[in-house]
């Protein structure tokens, strides 16, 4: 396991980070506590550091897990929550108001069983709330020693451009951290974000880097899932779903990340991750495995590495339609 830094700090993350968000969840998607604390285990024992959280995985059962599996180890991790979305019912129960946020810190530290969050994102943007508001709230935490580094997930990038600029002129905290969904797949940050998280020192931190699952190779074309897996399971037209996934151009994208896996001996899996664990400043990928063959396999990735021509392949086979204005905004660096 290889180590980056985050952003523009000195905290060393782990390339590959243990993603949580189906640890504690009911049903047959869920990983049950026993099964999440082995897997927490193996994956400090491969040299992983940085676990990621969000306080409503499983109704922050996720935390739970997390505090519980790594009391004695604590002081190894990078601990990495989010928050913004509902935790009840009340109408101060949700958002990045200073209410909820300091609420909502207070609540993952107690689940947790830790004295600080050493990375805290918002989880999402929240359009009746100042960022103002929030980005204080957020430094307050910071000078209170309870959270060490900030995020931000979800946001469009002039929502993260402004609330950089906010905390740049305020004299806040800055964001030194972002989650996108990124993959062979969906590959649509690339517009703006890149070249955004570069010029603020922020490093990105990708979840979803196998498309749902699309990428470890179980769907074939013309083959509609009926159950069991993310995709199956999610309704058309939102993230992940079939109908998002089944294009011709990902189909083809499937079909190269089988041949350069095959020329490897190497899952479609470790493939689709060690692209993306060389894309331009990326600190951790997210590993969303749901068993511990799961985790084992992806963990493989680590010590994959892709041919100039293997990359430019995969690279060619999965580029998205270039979109205006940016095939214009682009064209100085090509």
């Amino acid at each position: 396991m290889q180590y980056r830094r985050l952003g523009r700090t000195g905290l060393l993350v782990s390339e590959l980070a243990l993603g949580t968000m189906i640890f504690g969840e009911e049903g047959g998607r869920g990983t049950d506590a026993p099964t999440a604390g082995r897997m927490i285990d193996r994956y400090l024992d491969a040299g992983g550091n940085h676990i990621d959280l969000a306080n409503v995985y499983a109704g922050g059962r996720a935390e739970e897990i997390v505090g519980e599996a790594v009391r004695g180890r604590r002081e190894e991790l990078v601990l990495a929550t989010k928050l913004r979305w509902p935790m009840g019912q009340g109408p101060n129960q949700v958002g990045l108001s200073r209410h909820h946020v300091m609420n909502a810190v207070e609540a993952s530290l107690s689940r947790m069983g830790t004295d600080r969050i050493d990375l805290l994102y918002m989880h999402g943007f929240d359009p009746y709330t100042p960022l103002d508001e929030t980005l204080r709230a957020f430094d307050d935490l910071v000078a209170a020693g309870k959270v060490r580094y900030l995020g931000v997930s979800n946001f469009a990038a002039w929502q993260v451009m402004k609330a950089q600029g906010i905390a740049q002129h305020r004299g806040f905290t800055p964001l030194i951290a972002a989650q996108y969904q990124y993959s062979l797949v969906e590959r649509d940050i690339e517009d703006e974000f890149p070249a955004l998280f570069d010029s603020e020192g922020i490093g990105l931190v990708p979840w979803g880097p196998l498309g749902g699952g699309f990428l470890s190779g179980k769907y074939k074309a013309g083959d509609r899932p009926e159950g069991g897996g993310r995709i199956a399971e999610t309704p058309d037209g939102y993230e992940e779903s079939w109908d998002r996934r089944a294009t011709e151009r990902n189909w083809a994208t499937l079909a190269e990340v089988e041949k350069v896996a095959r020329a490897h001996g190497a899952s479609m899996s470790q493939v689709a991750l060690a692209w993306l664990m060389v894309r331009p400043t990326l600190a951790s990928v997210i590993l969303g495995a749901r068993t511990p063959e799961q985790l084992e396999d992806n963990l493989g990735a680590a010590e994959l590495r892709l041919s100039d021509d293997e990359m430019a392949r995969l690279e060619e086979v999965s580029r998205p339609a270039s979109r205006y204005p940016y095939r214009i905004v682009d064209q100085p660096a090509r």
